[in-house]
C-alpha cells in the first residue's frame, strides 16, 4: 500500500493504537508487533508479486544476520570470515543484478517478470550493515530471539522499506533500546503530524500536478516548443523534488511517532550553489552510502587527480545504474559526475563567480540532466532539449494543462465565472510560482521538525492542507523513488 492511500490510514492507525499502549506494559512484543505490521504493510496492496519479493527480501536478511553474526564472534578477519564477507556481499548483488538488470544487460533477450519491492534501497542497506560490521564500525548484540525482531525490523521498517532513506545500522538499532522508541512525546507527535500532512500535500497536491502537466508534455513530443518544452523540464525538476521530499518528509513523521528519528536525507537541494553542494543535500544517505562504501575503498582522493577524477565518476555511473537499468540513468550519472570533475578542475575560478550566477549554472545544469532521468530513451530526452534550444515561441497549447486541478477549476468555473477563461494560465502559473518559493525557502519541513511548536493558525492551516489532500487521494500515483 502507498503512504496517500485511505488503506494505509487505517493501517497506521491500528498500527499506533496496537504498538504505542502495548509498550506501556512491555516494549519487546510492543518491537514485535511493529515488526508484524511492517511485514504485513511490505505484503498487502503492492502487486500480485509481492509475497516473492517478500521471500527475496527475507532470505536476504537472513544471509546478513547469520553472516553479521558469524563475523561478530569471530573477530579475526583470517580467511574463513574474508570468505563470509565476500559470499555475503555476492549474494547481496548478484541478486539485485538478477532481478533488475538482466533485462538490460541480455539486451531484453532475457528478462525477469518482476523486481521485488524496494530491492535497490534493501540491498544497500544490507551491505552498508555488513561493511560496518567488517570495520568494527557496529557491533551486533549476541544471537538472540530479540535480536533477530531487531534485525527484521531493520530490514523491513514500513516508513522507509519502499524508498529510503537509507538507515545506518550504527544509528538505527540503538533507538530500539532507547527510551523514545514507542513512546513518542507530545513534541514528537505534533512535529510528526506536521511532517505528514505537508508531505503529503507535496506528493498529492504539487508533484502529481507537475507530473500531469510532465506527462502531457511527453504524450505531445512532437509539438513542443521553447515554452512548453522548458514548462516540461522545469516541471519534472519540480515534480522529483517534491515527489521525493514529501516522501522523506512522510517517512520521517511516520517514523516520529513511533519514537524513531530517521537520518535527513533531503535538504532543500534546489539552493545549491555547485553539483557537489547539490549531492550533499539530495538523498543525503545514498550519497554517503556510495562516498563510505565504495569513493573510499577505491581510494577516495589520496591516490592522484586522475585517480580522483575516475572514483568520481565510477561511483555516479553506480548510482546511474542503482536508480534505473537503462542508458537513460547512465547518462544521466555520468553527466553528474563529469559535472563534479569539471568544478574542481575549475577550482576557485567558479568560486569566485557571483553567488546568483553560482545558482544559475547549478539548477540548469540539474534541470538538463533530469531530463534523461526521466525521458523513455535518450532520443527522447535529446528531443526535448533539441525543442528547449529551438528558439520557437508559441503560447503553450490548452492540453499541456489538461488534467491539472480538475475538479478546483470546476469549482472556481462555478464560483467566479469572470476567471473562468483564465483560470488553467493562472492555475498553472500559480502551481510554479508555489513551487519556486517553497524549493529556494531556506526553512525546510525536516529541518523545521525539531523546532515546530503548534499554534492555532498553524493548526488550522495543517488542517485544511490534510483535508485537501485527503479529499484528493482518488487519481494519486505511486512515489517515483519506489520503482528504484
Amino acid at each position: 500500500m502507498i503512504f496517500q492511500s485511505y488503506e494505509f490510514l487505517l493501517f497506521f492507525a491500528v498500527t499506533l493504537a496496537v504498538c504505542l499502549p502495548a509498550a506501556r506494559r512491555s516494549v519487546p512484543a510492543a518491537k514485535a508487533l511493529l515488526t508484524l505490521a511492517s511485514l504485513l504493510f511490505y505484503l498487502w496492496g503492492f502487486e500480485e508479486n509481492a509475497l516473492l519479493g517478500f521471500v527475496v527480501l527475507l532470505a536476504g536478511s537472513w544471509v546478513s544476520f547469520s553472516a553479521g553474526r558469524y563475523l561478530t564472534a569471530r573477530r579475526q578477519r583470517d580467511g574463513s570470515a574474508k570468505a563470509v564477507f565476500a559470499l555475503a556481499l555476492i549474494w547481496h548483488i548478484a541478486v539485485l543484478v538478477a532481478f533488475k538488470y538482466t533485462g538490460f544487460l541480455t539486451g531484453g533477450a532475457v528478462s525477469v517478470p518482476f523486481v521485488p519491492l524496494g530491492l535497490s534501497f534493501f540491498t544497500f542497506q544490507q551491505l552498508w550493515y555488513l561493511k560496518e560490521i567488517w570495520t568494527g564500525q557496529f557491533i551486533p548484540s549476541r544471537w538472540s530471539l530479540s535480536a533477530g525482531v531487531d534485525f527484521t525490523l531493520f530490514s523491513f521498517f514500513f516508513p522507509t522499506v519502499s524508498s529510503g532513506p537509507i538507515l545506518r545500522p550504527g544509528a538505527f538499532f540503538p533507538q530500539l533500546s532507547d527510551g523514545r522508541f514507542l513512546h513518542p512525546t507530545w513534541t514528537d507527535a505534533a512535529a510528526g503530524l506536521y511532517a505528514i500532512v505537508l508531505g503529503c500535500a507535496k506528493k498529492i497536491l504539487l508533484a502529481d500536478s507537475f507530473g500531469v502537466l510532465v506527462g502531457n508534455g511527453y504524450a505531445h513530443l512532437t509539438e513542443l516548443d521553447t515554452v512548453s518544452a522548458s514548462m516540461v523540464v522545469l516541471g519534472y525538476t519540480l515534480q522529483l523534488y517534491f515527489d521525493f521530499s514529501g516522501y522523506c518528509d512522510m517517512a520521517a513523521g511516520l517514523a516520529r511517532l513511533l519514537g524513531i528519528r530517521l537520518p535527513v536525507n533531503f535538504d532543500s537541494p534546489y539552493r545549491s550553489l555547485s553539483v557537489g553542494e547539490f549531492w550533499k543535500r539530495w538523498h543525503i544517505t545514498l550519497t554517503t552510502f556510495l562516498r563510505e562504501c565504495l569513493y573510499f575503498p577505491l581510494g577516495g582522493s589520496k591516490k592522484g587527480t586522475a585517480r580522483t577524477y575516475c572514483n568520481i565518476l565510477i561511483i555516479y555511473l553506480v548510482s546511474g545504474l542503482w536508480h534505473g537499468a537503462g542508458w537513460t540513468f547512465l547518462l544521466w550519472g555520468a553527466l553528474h559526475g563529469l559535472a563534479q570533475v569539471v568544478e574542481r578542475l575549475l577550482g576557485k575560478r567558479r568560486d569566485k563567480l557571483p553567488k546568483w550566477l553560482q545558482w544559475v549554472l547549478t539548477f540548469a545544469f540539474v534541470n538538463v540532466a533530469w531530463v534523461y532521468f526521466r525521458a523513455p530513451s535518450v532520443a527522447e530526452g535529446t528531443a526535448v532539449l533539441r525543442a528547449v534550444f529551438s528558439l520557437r515561441f508559441a503560447k503553450p497549447q490548452a492540453w499541456l494543462s489538461e488534467g491539472i486541478f480538475s475538479s478546483e477549476l470546476e469549482a472556481v468555473r462555478i464560483l467566479l465565472p469572470a476567471l473562468a477563461p483564465w483560470r488553467n494560465v493562472l492555475a498553472v502559473a500559480a502551481l510554479f510560482l508555489v513551487a519556486m518559493v517553497i524549493v529556494l525557502w531556506p526553512r525546510n519541513t525536516i529541518r523545521q521538525m525539531d523546532r515546530f511548536k503548534p499554534t492555532f493558525w498553524r493548526g488550522a492551516a495543517l488542517f485544511v492542507l490534510a483535508m485537501w489532500s485527503v479529499l484528493s487521494f482518488s487519481g494519486i500515483t505511486q512515489f517515483i523513488y519506489s520503482n528504484f
